[in-house]
């Protein structure tokens, strides 16, 4: 079996690789990299995936590279994934997220792959604007988005579903809920709080955590969890269809804080940086995964405390 990994050099990506190498080892590993990507997540793994150069954006190198590999499932991962880099570059966002999934479908289609699955790494901020009566979030949620990054990602969504309705294209649609661990870039909240602190108990920085709004719920997932939801979601799920992946728990950015500087001797003070403020901001995002257990079986397995506690001694091993 022939797997393409989209994306496969950056955070999931990297832990997807890992995942399907020791739990299904006879199956080939091919990934999709721009030039420019960098390569850190994956050198420990380079002799054992093959890793291809391909701007998702550019229709002609995704056509040829997908009828040079000839897959028999797609994690599309590759996106810009980061909301407040949607606010301020919104025409790349939509352009990355949206142009790229669309040249993979018409790759798919001119090479007639018709028994090649796809699976598409949605998002819960698709949901947005969650009203209380709402919670916890099920598929059947209407779609607010609140910001550019959740239209891109209501767009790949949707043009799924539209695909596999014009055209039978086995898509499998995953709207995965926060999830962090070690390799988190440094942008996102909870490597973000961790490296700080790792940073302060190195000296290498004052005894100030800069944060943003406190007040967000969200619902965190471990990646090692989440890439075990992508890769059951296309042994089990049922094409056309969407599924939340999530833990159907939610925590406070605040208590997220306080579990960060429960895992340091550092003494810190909090200080709130107005750039990490969002013009607007999705108050609380708290799934239900009923559908996607009861097809898959599929339920998370590593507390979050030990996500935390890995995501700190990763900053640790790479803070000198």
């Amino acid at each position: 079996m022939k797997v393409l990994i989209t994306g496969i050099t950056g955070f999931a990506g990297s832990h997807l690789a890992e995942y399907i190498l020791k739990e299904h080892p006879g199956v080939q590993i091919y990934g999709i990299r721009r030039w420019r990507s960098r390569t850190e997540n994956v050198e420990h793994l380079l002799d054992r995936i093959r890793v291809l150069e391909c701007n998702l954006v550019d229709a002609s190198s995704v056509k040829a590279l997908i009828a040079d590999v000839r897959p028999d499932k797609i994690f599309h991962l590759a996106a810009q994934s980061f909301v407040p880099s949607s606010w301020n570059a919104p025409a790349e966002s939509l352009t990355t997220n949206i142009l790229g999934q669309l040249n993979v479908y018409e790759a798919l289609r001119e090479s007639k792959l018709h028994d090649c699955w796809i699976q598409i790494a949605c998002s819960s901020e698709e949901y947005g604007m969650v009203y209380p009566d709402e919670i916890p979030i099920r598929e059947t949620n209407p779609l607010r988005p609140l910001s550019p990054y959740a239209v891109s990602k209501v767009g790949q969504d949707y043009l799924a579903y539209q695909y596999y309705m014009s055209y039978g294209i086995k898509s499998v649609r995953t709207r995965g809920f926060n999830h962090t661990g070690p390799r988190r870039g440094e942008v996102f909240v909870c490597s973000n709080f961790s490296k700080q602190a790792v940073e302060i108990e190195k000296g290498k920085r004052p005894p100030v955590i800069y944060v943003g709004n406190l007040e967000a719920r969200r619902d965190f997932t471990d990646v090692r969890d989440m890439v075990r939801g992508y890769w059951m979601s296309l042994e089990k799920c049922e094409p056309g269809d969407v599924y939340n992946i999530c833990s159907g728990n939610a925590i406070s950015i605040q208590e997220l804080l306080q579990m960060v500087t429960a895992n340091t001797n550092a003494k810190v003070d909090v200080q709130q940086d107005p750039s990490r403020l969002r013009p607007s901001d999705v108050p609380l995002l708290q799934g239900d995964c009923t559908k996607f257990q009861k097809a898959t079986g599929w339920k998370p397995e590593i507390p979050f405390e030990q996500t935390l506690s890995d995501i700190m001694d990763y900053w640790r091993e790479r803070i000198r």
